[in-house]
């Protein structure tokens, strides 16, 4: 069927905080096209490259189709009858305490607002937390205990606004690229500077104006040392600070700190304190670098500190501003997904904001303190207090710290729900119950994104098989255990008139959130909803918060928090002498369930890698694309090295997306242990000590298949997409004697026809297998790493068996090499040759010659460095060393 004549519908990106507005159009026949929403406030038109192939990622060969308990498939009757009874009965065994719910920043608002209803006015436990745990709880400490709620000041506007933009522990370029594209039009139109704090040189250095490679965790101790210039400048606002409490104690406190535990040389600190503190129009920006820390909380109210000395916040071009890494992890935080607080940001340890919400819910209980924090209700789950556990749109069995310790706690929990599109996950498969949920483009609900704006997710598929929206999974479940009128929803419209009006309570207990001039909206003004930056009450609509100088506490006063440098919780020594950075790559999100069904997406790091100096590998005898073994005192994995300068010596960095379906041993929080930040409860996943050895394998091998490899038990496997199939990386220690043979009972080809080459002496081999001529697999065998043209084989089955064996292609093949950019599929070869031959010798005149960097921008970076590499002159120019050569 063609869908060329169905109506675009406007909705929302379904990756990262930014919110990006998207056009969608059905094709009739199950697929989508996607492109930016022009009139969208947060992105006006422009994607990066996850949010251009969402189109890609809709396909249903991955999809859950009916409710499945204990291995076998189940009405939806009897399956929700289960959920509900198992876990009544478990609260009327054990009490409310023993359940708890697992939550997600994917979820919709409407979701999140019936999951939190549930949960904490209906069963009566404050055990609901949110992978958004992991993402931004110390950003909420610090924001509750400066401005007394859960504000964001800012809007995008300001990134426009600002002479200087601060990126704190965020790689804005790779991880937020609509956001960093609007800071380098701010940098073209009106000459804002960068500067970048991280450990670690990244994409997002690529256009600043100054690097700060600070120690892991010496935030704080930097911006006390900017807290004590600014006041010895004399550049603190005096009729601000009125507005404020605490300054000469957190100066005292900022005082006594060492700038020295930055090891930052004294010239940087002076040029960055000159930038800041000279530059009114200033915004810091910051993100995981930030709130992953053990004192995340006190490296956000550290910067805040700053913005709140000086006055520089709530007014255009200047603020704090956290950015945010799920599309709706503000919108859980609003409605009380977090453990610790209720719905519209009021207080769970306040007896007033209690009996309102009781009240308003007409519910039977309500919890009197904080709920568990997500490290710890899967530790309870290890201890058996919590004996029922409804996991949904997550997957902590890969993205927990202690992710061993935890896969093994959900396996031995008594009874687990999980909510998903998919079987295929590794929390999934440890499930008693799996549910199919509605995913994206298939449900309506509401997201907010990282400035307070709610936009619309519109659904413009249908859900396949019996797969159903996650309010309306919840809502029966409710229903089912006793609570039929609380829980009697017929659409997302009434969940969020609900919300909306229950928003007046925060506003009359003098609380930032107040949506309700929503509260009467009906079905039709709903459908129509426009993006619409929070608050909308009656006394004001959308903008900035805190200008005025007035804030949430009860004396409508700032506090100006005194925090202290504190190193992390674990320092490297002789037994693991690395610091472990973790983070994402340019076109993964989270753990690959959608990103991984894009073949675009999967091409530019196609193994879990880590990132390891030049000094520190030419110690260890580590060669670039060996094969190492990373070691922490709670865990193992394999990864790939990379050798490049972007780290620092004595320091590491590995991504975070791989998981038992792509690459069992590259699961790198199986590495991370479970430290948490005292007042947030966040993970620190920045700074684990780690040792590094190569990796001594008997043999290293390349497969490429139309069909996914049955899983071979073997010490590294590494698989991801390809257009045709799947290409895989594999390497074991034990020696195999018959590798034709092993590689049908891999591949499932048992009747196939074989033609094999090789060197048994060497132990080199080579096979194809194919089916009436058209190939179906092959593997390359080989006692070190493969020199092998990789994205020519993974274009099978057009290859003849022949010219597989070869590893490479024909005289006339085009081997494009490594995708680089992923919106528009140029390949590193591609790249390469159009520098080396003069045609293209900056970054503009590559996006004019081959359009790589012309989209989200976000490879533009790995484009300067290429031309640094391989322009004729190359040997004359500095190399910038940036994201490295990827082939």
């Amino acid at each position: 069927m063609d869908g060329s004549n169905l109506p675009e519908v406007r909705s929302t990106c379904a990756y990262c905080g930014v919110g990006c507005g998207v056009l969608l159009r059905p094709d009739g026949a199950g697929g989508l096209t996607v492109r930016g929403d022009p009139d969208h406030p947060a992105n006006f038109g422009r994607l990066c490259s996850k949010g251009t192939a969402l189109g890609e990622t809709v396909g249903l060969d991955h999809r859950l189709l009916a409710p499945r308990a204990f291995g076998r498939d189940l009405g939806w009757d009897d399956a929700l009858q289960l959920v509900a009874d198992r876990f009544r009965e478990t609260i009327a065994a054990h009490g409310p305490d023993s359940v708890a719910f697992y939550v997600s920043g994917q979820l919709l608002t409407e979701d999140y607002y019936v999951a939190n209803k549930l949960m904490k006015g209906f069963i009566g436990s404050a055990n609901i937390d949110t992978n958004s745990r992991l993402c931004m709880a110390s950003t909420v400490a610090g924001h509750k205990r400066a401005f007394g709620t859960d504000t964001v000041p800012g809007t995008y506007e300001d990134l426009d606004q600002a002479d200087l933009v601060v990126l704190v522990g965020s790689n804005l370029a790779w991880c937020h690229p609509v956001l960093y594209q609007r800071v380098l039009a701010a940098r073209q139109a009106r000459g804002t500077r960068i500067v970048v704090i991280d450990p670690r040189r990244t994409a997002s250095c690529d256009q600043a104006d100054l690097h700060l490679a600070l120690n892991p965790g010496s935030d704080v101790a930097l911006f006390n040392g900017l807290l004590t210039e600014i006041h010895r400048r004399g550049a603190v606002d005096p009729d601000f600070v009125k507005q404020t409490s605490g300054l000469e104690a957190a100066l005292e406190t900022a005082g006594n700190d060492q700038i020295s535990e930055t090891g930052l040389p004294a010239e940087k600190r002076a040029a960055f304190f000159d930038l800041w503190i000279n530059t009114p129009r200033v915004v810091t920006v910051f993100s995981q670098g930030v709130n992953q820390s053990s004192s995340g909380t006190d490296k956000v109210n550290a910067i805040l500190n700053c913005h709140l000395a000086t006055g520089r916040i709530g007014r255009p071009g200047m603020g704090p501003f956290s950015v945010t890494g799920q599309p709706n992890a503000m919108g859980g935080r609003e409605v009380g997904g977090l453990a610790n607080t209720l719905a519209c940001h009021l207080d769970i340890e306040n007896a007033d904001h209690r009996a309102a919400v009781q009240a308003y819910w007409q519910s039977p209980a309500i919890p009197q303190s904080s709920g568990l924090k997500a490290v710890d209700m899967f530790r309870a789950v290890e201890d058996g207090q919590i004996k029922a556990l409804w996991i949904i749109h997550t997957n902590p069995a890969v993205t927990m710290p202690e992710a061993g310790r935890v896969t093994r706690a959900i396996a031995a929990c008594p009874f687990t729900v999980v909510s998903d599109l998919t079987l295929h996950t590794d929390t999934a498969r440890l499930a008693d119950v799996v549910l199919p949920a509605a995913g994206w483009a298939e449900k309506n609900g509401t997201v907010t994104n990282s400035d307070r704006t709610i936009s619309r997710q519109r659904a413009v598929l249908q859900p396949p098989g019996q797969a159903r929206p996650d309010w309306d999974i919840l809502a029966e479940v409710g229903r089912r255990m006793g609570w039929k009128t609380a829980f009697d929803y017929a659409s997302p419209a009434e969940i969020f008139r609900e919300y909306a009006a229950m928003s007046q309570i925060a506003a009359r207990f003098g609380k930032d959130l107040d949506i309700s001039g929503f509260s009467d909206i009906d079905e039709a003004g709903y459908a129509e909803l426009e993006p619409t930056r929070w608050p909308l009450g009656r006394k004001r609509a959308g903008g900035r918060f805190f200008g005025d100088g007035h804030f949430f506490h009860s004396d409508r006063k700032a506090r100006i928090v005194p925090v202290g440098h504190r190193r992390p919780a674990a320092l490297p020594g002789q037994q693991y002498p690395f610091v472990m950075n973790t983070g994402r790559t340019r076109d993964q999100w989270h753990t690959m369930t959608r990103t991984g069904l894009s073949a675009r997406l999967s091409a530019h790091l196609a193994e879990p890698f880590v990132d390891i100096h030049p000094q520190d590998a030419a110690r260890e005898g580590i060669s670039s694309a060996d094969l190492v073994e990373v070691t922490s005192r709670i865990g193992r994995g394999i990864f790939r090295a990379r050798i490049t300068q972007d780290v620092r010596i004595g320091h590491v960095f590995a991504p975070i997306h791989w998981t038992a379906e792509t690459a069992p041993s590259g699961r790198v929080d199986m590495l991370v242990p479970g430290t948490t930040d005292p007042i947030s409860g966040q993970p620190e996943s920045k700074a684990t000590p780690v040792s590094i050895s190569v990796m001594q394998a008997a043999w290293y091998a390349f497969a490429v298949s139309r069909r996914p490899l049955l899983t071979p038990s073997v010490a590294y496997r590494a698989t991801v997409r390809t257009d045709n199939g799947y290409r895989t990386e594999l390497a074991d220690h034990a020696r195999i004697q018959d590798w034709e043979q092993t590689a049908r009972e891999w591949f499932a080809l048992a009747d196939t026809d074989a033609v094999t080459a090789g060197d048994p002496a060497r132990g080199s081999f080579r096979i194809a297998l194919s089916q009436d001529g058209c190939l179906q697999a092959a593997l390359f065998v080989s006692p070190r790493p493969l020199p092998l043209m990789r994205d020519y084989l993974a274009t099978m089955p057009d290859i003849p068996p022949a010219q597989v064996l070869t590893g490479r292609g024909p005289a006339d093949a085009k081997d494009t090499g490594p995708i680089i950019c992923a919106c528009f599929g140029v390949g590193l070869k591609t790249i390469v040759d159009a520098i080396s031959c003069g045609q293209a010798m900056s970054v503009d005149a590559i996006g004019a010659a081959l359009n790589a960097g012309r989209n989200c921008g976000s490879c533009r970076p790995e484009l300067g460095a290429l031309i640094d590499r391989h322009a004729p002159d190359a040997a004359d120019n500095p190399s910038r060393q940036l994201q490295g050569d990827v082939a």
